[in-house]
């Protein structure tokens, strides 16, 4: 049963690696995962969505001002997308860096589109 599920998870990971949801520095983590503690992969990934999380909620709080602060939500997609690098969410990290470019250019439209994208793929 192990060995099933184990397949399962690896057919899983190879299709977002080759749909580009994942990059090298996942594969990195994930064979650090095998060779020590076998929580670490899920305990980093946990932070990651849990602080993800929080950030996106506290962008959006600043979205829905009537003068947006721009430079308040770029730094919290500029920690964001150091974060997705770090564990490997390679599409993730693309979409940071749009709304960071939104957020240098004062694009309020779309700052909400890919942020959209951002929140719906966290």
């Amino acid at each position: 049963m192990a060995a099933f599920a184990q397949e399962q998870l690896d057919a899983l990971v190879n299709g977002m690696y080759r749909e580009g949801f994942l990059d090298e520095q996942f594969q990195q983590i994930r064979a650090l995962d095998e060779g020590g503690s076998p929580d670490f992969l899920v305990e980093l990934l946990g932070l990651f969505c849990t602080d993800a999380d929080r950030m996106l909620n506290e962008a959006t709080v600043l979205l829905n001002q009537p003068i947006v602060d721009y430079k308040k939500v770029d730094a919290y997609f500029h920690q964001l997308k150091g974060s997705s690098a770090s564990v490997g969410a390679h599409s993730f990290k693309l979409t940071c860096m749009l709304v960071r470019d939104s957020c240098d250019k004062n694009d309020k439209e779309g700052l909400w589109i890919y942020f959209t994208i951002a929140y719906d793929s966290a």
